[in-house]
């Protein structure tokens, strides 16, 4: 069996691993195996960030809801389910733009709510 001495691939690899590396500071972006530990690391912290910054903004947008329904008398707890009952399919990132935004609209939002719970 011959013997492989992997020389381009090698030498992609590590590159790869590097040009990941660059603008780190000191040997994480000139030696190979600090930069490789460094770029690890940081995709992991990237996967995993990834998916809470869906849930900090899930939560942001439920604390400008809360507030604003807070300002018209209701919880936002009181707020939803009056929205669910009325049939509104609006979800809570287009509602926190609006209570943002707009704050006339949601004044009219919250109106609906209050009559659906009033209703049931």
């Amino acid at each position: 069996m011959p013997r492989v001495k992997r020389g381009s691939k090698r030498v992609q690899r590590r590159k790869k691993i590097l040009k990941l590396a660059k603008g780190y500071r000191l040997t994480k972006s000139k030696l190979h195996r600090s930069a490789k530990e460094s770029v690890e690391r940081a995709l992991r912290f990237a996967y995993r960030d990834r998916r809470n910054k869906k849930r900090d903004f899930r939560s942001l947008w439920i604390l400008r809801v809360g507030a604003a329904a807070r300002q018209h008398g209701l919880s936002y707890n009181r707020f939803i389910s009056g929205l669910k009952r009325s049939r509104v399919m609006l979800d809570r990132k287009v509602l926190a733009d609006i209570a943002v935004r707009d704050p006339e609209t949601f004044a009219r939002l919250a109106e609906t709510a209050k009559a659906a719970l009033a209703a049931a």
